[in-house]
């Protein structure tokens, strides 16, 4: 009994590490920027029909998809140092998603006490962020 389970814990950590080592493809992020897209039209469909559990359940989808998101492997792995420095993805990516998960809160927060028009403004801001990151990484 005991090979056994320590047979199925082994082959979890290999499963795991595998995984792991997989990294971040360009596909995955496309798939984690479709469901922020998603997330924004609930937090904006929530906004036009004044209900609280919509945007409550996009502000979630949301800040559970920004944590995701970072530099593919490519990216990651690119040995031109200088081009590197001058991308410097993580650390932009790191600070995009602080702030878009403090307004995403803030919505939440201000929608919740029926303050609408600063949650609207907070939704205008992570827009703005959305652009931001999209106009340096995708050279919009």
């Amino acid at each position: 009994m005991k090979k056994l389970l320590l047979k199925l814990t082994i082959t979890a950590t290999l499963a795991t590490t595998l995984a792991l080592a997989e990294g971040y493809s360009q596909g995955e992020r496309i798939l984690d920027m479709q469901k922020m897209a998603q997330a924004m039209q609930d937090i904006q469909s929530g906004f036009f029909y004044n209900n609280a559990d919509i945007v409550k359940a996009g502000v979630k989808d949301l800040k559970a998809t920004i944590v995701k998101i970072r530099p593919t492997d490519a990216e990651v792995n690119n040995k031109d140092i200088y081009e590197k420095w001058l991308q410097n993805d993580q650390k932009m990516t790191n600070k995009i998603q602080r702030k878009i998960i403090k307004k995403s809160e803030d919505i939440e927060e201000r929608f919740g006490d029926g303050d609408a028009v600063q949650a609207l403004q907070a939704y205008s801001k992570i827009a703005s962020r959305c652009m931001q990151c999209h106009i340096r990484l995708r050279k919009w």
